[in-house]
């Protein structure tokens, strides 16, 4: 029987993957300046993180309960929440070339 506790610690799983997915996500659309980088880039080292974070928190946290398949750990924890995180930088952030930046930053203002 899964109780509130477990629902809890996975969601909490899934919200902290989420906003690395996002954030690594625009972190590499920002850097890299080729069409294929942030992609590459997002398949290969997002996923890792976000499996360490997941072996973090429910390993060491205790977060999250079981869910008897490490095929459904894995594609809940991290490909379901790395989908929301690409998915919220690509379609609801505006292009890292669209944001009007300052011309020179000034330290102290």
């Amino acid at each position: 029987m899964v109780s509130v506790v477990d629902v809890v610690g996975l969601l909490v799983i899934v919200g902290v993957n989420a906003g690395l997915a996002a954030l690594m996500t625009r972190f590499f659309r920002v850097r890299l300046d080729t069409d294929w980088g942030p992609v590459v880039f997002a398949l290969l080292i997002e996923p890792v993180v976000l499996t360490v974070v997941v072996l973090i928190l429910s390993g060491i946290a205790g977060l999250g309960g079981n869910l008897g398949s490490a095929a459904l750990v894995f594609g809940i924890t991290v490909v379901l929440p790395m989908a929301l995180g690409v998915a919220f930088d690509y379609f609801w952030m505006p292009a890292p070339d669209d944001v009007e930046l300052p011309a020179e930053y000034r330290a102290g203002d």
